[in-house]
C-alpha cells in the first residue's frame, strides 16, 4: 500500500501531521465524541437515531508558548463541541458530508482556526464504520477577533453594591432575575472596608480591582449558582449554558488593548465597560455611584440596594 493511500486511512490526528506545512502549526483535537443522531437518506433511517462518532482536528494560528497559559488566547475545545451541537440543532440532513461541512464552517469562523479535518462515522450500520472525512481551510476574508463570537448571546449585566450583596433575600432576587431568560453576569462593588493605599496609581488600580474580586467571592459563597470567572472564554461558555457568572475584573481590564482608562476604577463604571463589550441587553444597578453615566446606546436602570427586580426585567 502506498504511503498516500495508507495516510488516507489513518486517524485524523495522524493525517493532520502528514499534511502539516513548514513550520507546522499547533493542533487541537477532539476524538471519539459520540452522539445519537437522526441522519440518513434511506427511509429506514428516518424516525430513528444512529450512533455517530466525531473526530475533529483543528490547526490553530497561535503557538502554545504564545498563549502564556491564557484561555482567551487559544481556540477552546468548547468551540469544537459547540460547532457540533449547532450543526445538529439545524434541520435534519441526509448526508454525513453536509453535516461535516457545517461543522467545519463553524469552526473555521473562529479567528484562530486555520484548517480543520472533520471525520464522521456511523457505528450502527454493520460490523464496520461508514463515514466521511473532509479537510477545509479558513477563508482568507474572515473577520478578525471580536470580544465575542458572532452568534454569542446577549447577557443582562446586574451590578450589586456591597449592601445589595448582603441583602437577606439574595437567592430570591436571583430567582427573579433568572426568570428574565437572558444570561446573567453579576458585577459587584467593593466591600465597605478601608482599602490599602499605595503610593503609585498603578499598584492602587490593582488593589482596587482585587477588592472587587474579594466581594465577588463573598457573593459566590452566598448562592451556589454564582460562579466567579475572569476570562472572556469562561463568560461566553457560562452564557451559552445558562449559568450565572460573577465577574472578577482584573484579567480582562488589565489585558484589554482597548480597556477602560487607568483612571477608571469605579466598580459600576467597569460593569458598564463590560456591558458594552458583551453587547448587553441592559444593566441593572442595585446601588452604585450616582455620578456614573451609561455610554450611548446602553440602557442603565438604577435601583436601590434592597429594591425588588423591576417587572420588565423578571
Amino acid at each position: 500500500m502506498s504511503d498516500e493511500i495508507s495516510q488516507a486511512f489513518r486517524h485524523p490526528s495522524e493525517r493532520a501531521k502528514a499534511l502539516a506545512g513548514d513550520p507546522p502549526r499547533d493542533r487541537i483535537s477532539m476524538t471519539g465524541h459520540r452522539r445519537e443522531v437522526e441522519i440518513g437518506a434511506f427511509q429506514s433511517e428516518r424516525g430513528v437515531t444512529q450512533t455517530v462518532q466525531f473526530d475533529v482536528v483543528v490547526e490553530v494560528e497561535t503557538r502554545a508558548e504564545q498563549a502564556v497559559d491564557d484561555v482567551d488566547r487559544i481556540l477552546s475545545y468548547d468551540t469544537i463541541v459547540e460547532a457540533i451541537d449547532a450543526a445538529l440543532a439545524e434541520e435534519r440532513v441526509n448526508l454525513l458530508e453536509t453535516l461535516a461541512s457545517r461543522i467545519a464552517d463553524r469552526i473555521l469562523a473562529h479567528p484562530l482556526a486555520a484548517r480543520c479535518i472533520v471525520r464522521i462515522g456511523k457505528l450502527d450500520r454493520g460490523p464496520y464504520v461508514l463515514g466521511v472525512e473532509i479537510l477545509r481551510n479558513a477563508p482568507e476574508n474572515r473577520r478578525r477577533l471580536r470580544l465575542l463570537p458572532e452568534d454569542a448571546p446577549h447577557p443582562r449585566i446586574v451590578f450589586l453594591s456591597a449592601e445589595a450583596i448582603a441583602r437577606p433575600d439574595l437567592s430570591a432576587l436571583l430567582d427573579r432575575l433568572e426568570e428574565g431568560g437572558a444570561p446573567l453576569i453579576l458585577c459587584v462593588g467593593r466591600p465597605d472596608l478601608p482599602a490599602p493605599q499605595a503610593a503609585h496609581p498603578l499598584p492602587q488600580r490593582r488593589i482596587n480591582l482585587l477588592a472587587i474580586e474579594q466581594a465577588a467571592w463573598v457573593l459566590a459563597a452566598r448562592d451556589p449558582r454564582c460562579v466567579v470567572v475572569d476570562s472572556r472564554t469562561e463568560l461566553d461558555w457560562a452564557m451559552r449554558h445558562g449559568r450565572i457568572s460573577v465577574w472578577a475584573p482584573s484579567k480582562l481590564v488589565l489585558d484589554a488593548h482597548d480597556g477602560p482608562p487607568a483612571s477608571v476604577t469605579d466598580p459600576l463604571a467597569l460593569a458598564l465597560w463590560l456591558a458594552q463589550g458583551f453587547e448587553a441587553l441592559e444593566v441593572l444597578a442595585f446601588g452604585g455611584a450616582e455620578g456614573v453615566a451609561a455610554p450611548a446606546g446602553l440602557r442603565l436602570s438604577r435601583l436601590g440596594p434592597r429594591d425588588p427586580v423591576p417587572a420588565a426585567a423578571s
